[in-house]
């Protein structure tokens, strides 16, 4: 018996590849920054104060360890005016395309920033998909990928059979009529990873290949299994976080490379504790 009415099976893809257009855009700035690392946000066009704190935060990380770090938003269209532009003359970070901004074009947004990333910025050595509530060390960040490989390499919080969620109520549900498989092929999280920017282009490759889910991280993972590929565990697992624990010492910051945050105030707030640890030798504790 079908899980799902036929004519519905076509909600769980998304209209990608497809001949999306940049509103606003910054086109020269990779290439006359030559960054080490290009920091890409997605983030929906109302959320000024997640941009905001992360202009205060981690985003004045521009250069690290002798590493130029740049940062970008990526931002689809609002339902109704989004008031972005004067920003964008503001910050020169934004970047928006003609797509709906919503959950269920995640997988848009991601790959329109690949392409983004693969034409405006090359010879960068990694790009970072980074969700918008996230704290980010870049310094631990900058630290471990100059040991890392320089190509076809993926990192983050890697996932290894996780079960298809078969549950209609869910918001990760994927039908057998979409998704035959009872788990995934290994694939990074997409609240943050990590990648040699050469495989921006072997994604965008790949997805003429494999037909767009909405789940994006389960769907770069879905690319990657028709490229051959596979995701790279970090050097040390407790690098990338999906929340901070319940009790957490006072180094917590200086030893991890993302972690969720609840609001951008905590960012705000967090970043000041990161920062006073991080003058106080903390940073011994850390070994990529």
């Amino acid at each position: 018996m079908s899980s799902v009415e036929p004519s519905k099976i076509g909600q769980y893809f998304v209209a990608y590849p497809h001949q999306y257009h940049f509103i606003l855009d910054e086109p020269d700035q990779c290439q006359q920054r030559r960054p080490f690392l290009v920091l890409m946000i997605p983030v929906a066009p109302q959320n000024r104060a997640a941009r905001d704190a992360i202009r205060k935060t981690w985003a004045r990380e521009t250069t690290v360890l002798g590493r130029v770090v740049s940062h970008y938003f990526f931002l689809g269209l609002a339902k109704e005016g989004d008031g972005v532009l004067q920003e964008s003359r503001e910050h020169h970070d934004l970047l928006q395309s003609d797509f709906l901004d919503t959950y269920q074009n995640l997988t848009i947004k991601t790959m329109v920033m690949l392409e983004w990333v693969a034409s405006r910025c090359p010879g960068v050595p990694y790009g970072m998909k980074i969700d918008s509530d996230m704290f980010l060390n870049v310094r631990n960040l900058v630290q471990m990928l100059q040991k890392a490989p320089q190509h076809t390499y993926i990192t983050g919080m890697v996932a290894r059979g996780a079960p298809v969620v078969r549950d209609p109520n869910s918001k990760w549900f994927l039908p057998k009529e979409v998704f035959p498989d009872s788990h995934y092929p290994p694939y990074a999280l997409g609240l943050g990873y990590v990648f040699t920017l050469d495989l921006a282009k072997k994604f965008i490759e790949a997805s003429k290949h494999v037909k767009a889910v909405y789940i994006e991280d389960v769907y770069l993972g879905l690319c990657l299994r028709y490229m051959g590929l596979n995701p790279t565990d970090p050097p040390n697992g407790g690098l990338f976080k999906a929340s901070m624990p319940y009790i957490w010492s006072s180094c917590y910051w200086t030893r991890v490379i993302t972690t969720i945050l609840n609001s951008p105030q905590q960012l705000l707030d967090v970043w000041q504790s990161y920062q006073t640890k991080a003058q106080t030798g903390c940073y011994t504790l850390f070994s990529p």
